[in-house]
């Protein structure tokens, strides 16, 4: 049986500075053709990306995937709204989730699982300037400890 690999093609850095994330889910993506194309050459962004709902539907909003240029007459639009693929179960938690706490849905990264392109979605909470000054004093402070611990074990022996 062959090992199911994970390839990843971008990653939100950002989310990760800018958001509490409490959950994940991963979502599928409808593609055009030339977007597939632009994202097996990693060609994609997703600084200022988002998930929000359309009727009855979960759409990535804000995504850059570069236009392919061999496709250039045939291309598409860079920032379009990509609708996302999930079970209706999933798709109406999520609606409540949102809707009553009034979290944020943030893409986390693009994947490739089994030759198709996924979303890896992250439900959470914005943090304030107050909390992400707290989470990098505590990284510096978890870098300084890492570098004492190292210069003790380099003065012992």
């Amino acid at each position: 049986m062959k090992e199911v690999r994970e390839r990843d093609i971008t990653v939100n850095r950002r989310a990760f500075h800018d958001y509490t994330i409490t959950e994940r889910f991963e979502a599928g993506l409808a593609l055009l053709g030339s977007e597939v194309k632009s994202l097996r050459d990693n060609r994609a962004n997703l600084k200022d990306a988002y998930a929000r709902f359309f009727g009855e539907e979960l759409f990535l909003v804000g995504a850059h995937i570069s236009p392919y240029a061999p496709a250039s007459q045939l291309g598409h639009d860079p920032e379009r709204n990509r609708k996302l693929l999930l079970h209706r179960k999933e798709i109406e938690r999520l609606r409540g989730r949102i809707l009553e706490r009034g979290l944020t849905l943030i893409p986390l990264r693009l994947y490739w699982s089994r030759g198709r392109a996924k979303a890896e979605l992250g439900l959470g909470v914005g943090k304030k300037l107050h909390d992400k000054r707290a989470a990098i004093r505590e990284r510096m402070e978890r870098r300084e400890m890492d570098r004492a611990m190292a210069a003790g074990r380099r003065g012992r022996g």
